[in-house]
């Protein structure tokens, strides 16, 4: 019965738009701890297994970067490691970035979710706020010639405080959304880094420069030897 008579203060006192925040709020918060559940089984942001077993790709180290990335829980593992293990098919790029990709629309599953709230709540509050307002000069007509100004005060203060429902909504739901969003976003800039760090290691660069180098050194002396003869 409790439950009952609290909403029925709400609907008396913001109106049916204040419930509707309310639930929305509920929703809102329930997608934002699954999104905070789902990063911390993801890995989001913890990549010290990850960069130590790319480090060891990079320097040649393919036993050792393979069995580093098996100790990685991150959602990117089971892509680094097929990468690791398909060197030289054809068509690999485009198929890891198509993962990586898939793998990435998971983490922003929601995301339209928190930013339609952002969007929506002070819309919402702000239409509350109207129907408040008509309801107050409605009150205030039939009121007729006894007008009390308290009468007025009230409708208006009731009628704005679905606007400032609206907001608490919406600011928490937008911060919560940037910090999402920027969060996604580093994890695209490493799952880049760390595909092209496989596809193209830096020990394949540098022992191709170190030999391109000991090439133009030999031309060089020959061409020395031919000059002083």
């Amino acid at each position: 019965m409790k439950s009952f008579d609290v909403i029925r203060e709400i609907l008396a006192l913001g109106g049916p738009v204040v419930l509707i925040l309310i639930a929305v709020s509920v929703l809102t918060l329930g997608v934002t701890l699954y999104k905070l559940w789902q990063f911390a089984v993801c890995g989001v942001g913890r990549h010290r297994v990850l960069s130590d077993a790319l480090e060891a790709w990079d320097a040649g180290e393919r036993q050792a970067a393979q069995l580093r990335i098996s100790e990685s829980r991150s959602y990117l593992a089971p892509l680094l490691r097929a990468a690791m293990q398909a060197q030289g098919q054809a068509d690999l790029e485009g198929r890891l970035e198509a993962e990586a990709g898939l793998a990435l629309a998971g983490l922003e599953r929601g995301f339209r979710f928190l930013d339609t709230v952002a969007q929506l709540a002070p819309l919402l509050g702000l239409f509350g706020t109207v129907l408040g307002m008509i309801e107050a000069f409605q009150n205030l007509q039939g009121a007729g010639s006894s007008v009390d100004p308290s009468l007025l005060a009230g409708g208006i203060w009731v009628a704005l405080l679905t606007t400032a429902v609206g907001l608490a909504v919406a600011m928490p739901t937008s911060m919560v959304l940037a910090w999402f969003e920027s969060r996604t976003a580093r994890e695209r800039v490493f799952a880049d880094k760390a595909l092209q760090t496989v596809l193209v290691p830096g020990q394949a660069e540098s022992q191709a420069g170190s030999q391109s180098t000991g090439q133009v050194r030999a031309a060089e002396a020959q061409v020395a030897t031919s000059l002083d003869a």
